[in-house]
């Protein structure tokens, strides 16, 4: 074609993900027949996919949950599940996932005008901007007026409680999958912009990610890389024993002070990214709006919410499968598959029980959140979580645009690839229940 003077795109980046090197996704595996079935399903295989099929048996369950969220019977139109998962992408500047739910929503018949501004879409789906923004920084301020403003009697245009739950499940998967995105450096797809060009491949024009600044791989890192991994390993082992040995459990009181200093620890964040592009900006409403601490120091914090009175377990996943039937049993096998992960190894070391570094990571993230578990003792996070995995953690539950090929190389420099895919898809669902306990509670209330 290009002998006879067409132009032919060439793909910006090598491979799905600006932190990962291809030949560690990309190879024979187990997954192999998981890309296959999505192949099928979708005619492609896309970045996330790849990068989640390191963790199959997660990337399995992952699908299925999407296919019933966009493609299956619902309440919703599927031209505006696709344009709900638009409008909560652009929250957290996504442009992977604007411009791949902005074609699943042209497939579907949608109009190409909304697309250049939620002013164009239906008053019905501009409704739901105050609680996509709230969801996506702070979901912690959802209560039951929300709920109440877009389902009573008189609302208008009023959403029926089928509906609204299945946009809050949308609006919550696009948030947390923009953890995943921007955590994981997932690069565009070659037909999306930003992932081709017409210019000639030469060295003055080698591609650069935008996530990735310098990372020098040198031996004092890897030594240091090393050091680190024994030294979590040898908490590990001695917390174990601690909790073995403890004749007398902590008090309410000291358990309650752990967590609290927890949540209140300063763990910087810097802004990093400019404006985002426009195709993205003009479908948000208030992009000043973001995150900030659950607990900003000095101030009188939110109340926290005690995991007793509200779990995922007893309330949310009863709620959930009874507004849309079988959503409930997706997102449980999800939430349970990610928790339960392990390949027994850590690192350089096998025969590893990692469920203490795994519970801790997911406890951390709703701690961030406002949430607290009465029976769990916070200290272990101080102890289990060095300060680089934090950062990490948390830039990436709160806002994920932030990231950086700098953040994602600092955390566990000696772990392998997988493993902190591994985190990201902990960070990913721990967010995402998060979101929705504060919704499906407002949701309870209101149904009172």
């Amino acid at each position: 074609m290009s002998e006879q003077g067409v132009e032919v795109p060439r793909a910006l980046t090598s491979g799905p993900s600006a932190f990962i090197p291809a030949k560690e996704i990309l190879k024979e595996g187990p997954d192999q027949e998981i890309l296959i079935e999505s192949f099928l399903s979708l005619g492609r295989v896309d970045h996330i996919a790849m990068v989640m099929a390191l963790h199959h048996d997660y990337l399995s369950c992952f699908l299925r949950t999407q296919h019933a969220l966009f493609e299956l019977d619902g309440p919703l139109p599927r031209v505006w599940r696709h344009y709900i998962a638009i409008m909560a992408a652009a929250r957290h500047q996504c442009s992977y996932l604007v411009q791949q739910h902005s074609v699943g929503f042209l497939e579907a018949g949608g109009e190409e005008s909304w697309l250049s501004g939620v002013e164009h879409a239906p008053t019905k789906l501009r409704s739901l901007q105050t609680l996509n923004k709230l969801l996506a920084h702070r979901p912690w301020l959802v209560v039951q007026q929300h709920i109440q403003e877009l389902v009573c009697p008189g609302a208008e245009p009023r959403w029926s409680l089928a509906e609204l739950i299945h946009a809050v499940i949308l609006m919550a998967h696009a948030h947390s999958l923009c953890s995943f995105v921007w955590g994981c450096g997932i690069n565009p797809e070659p037909d999306h912009v930003g992932g081709y060009t017409f210019q000639s491949a030469s060295p003055s024009r080698l591609s650069h990610s935008p996530h990735s600044p310098a990372h020098e791989d040198s031996r004092q890192e890897l030594a240091n890389g090393a050091v680190e991994v024994e030294v979590l390993m040898k908490r590990m082992v001695e917390l174990q024993q601690q909790r073995e040995g403890e004749e007398e459990e902590c008090t309410q009181e000291e358990m309650v002070t752990r967590f609290e200093r927890e949540r209140s620890e300063s763990i910087p964040t810097v802004v990093v990214r400019g404006a985002p592009p426009d195709q993205v900006l003009c479908l948000v409403e208030d992009p000043e709006f973001r995150y900030e601490d659950f607990a900003p120091r000095g101030e009188q914090a939110p109340p926290t919410m005690r995991a007793q009175d509200y779990s995922w377990e007893d309330h949310g996943y009863s709620l959930v499968n009874r507004l849309l039937p079988d959503m409930g049993q997706l997102l449980d096998e999800k939430f349970q598959v990610v928790r339960d992960l392990t390949y027994h190894r850590m690192a350089m070391h096998e025969g590893v029980d990692t469920h203490m570094l795994r519970k801790a990571l997911w406890n951390y993230i709703h701690c961030l959140y406002g949430i607290r578990y009465d029976d769990y003792d916070y200290g272990s996070v101080n102890v289990l979580l060095e300060r680089s995995l934090k950062v990490f953690v948390k830039t990436m539950a709160c806002h994920p645009e932030q990231t950086t090929a700098r953040i994602y190389y600092a955390f566990w420099r000696h772990f392998r690839h997988s493993e902190k895919v591994h985190a990201n898809l902990i960070v990913m669902e721990a967010r995402l229940q998060a979101a929705l306990l504060y919704t499906l509670r407002a949701i309870t209330h209101y149904m009172r």
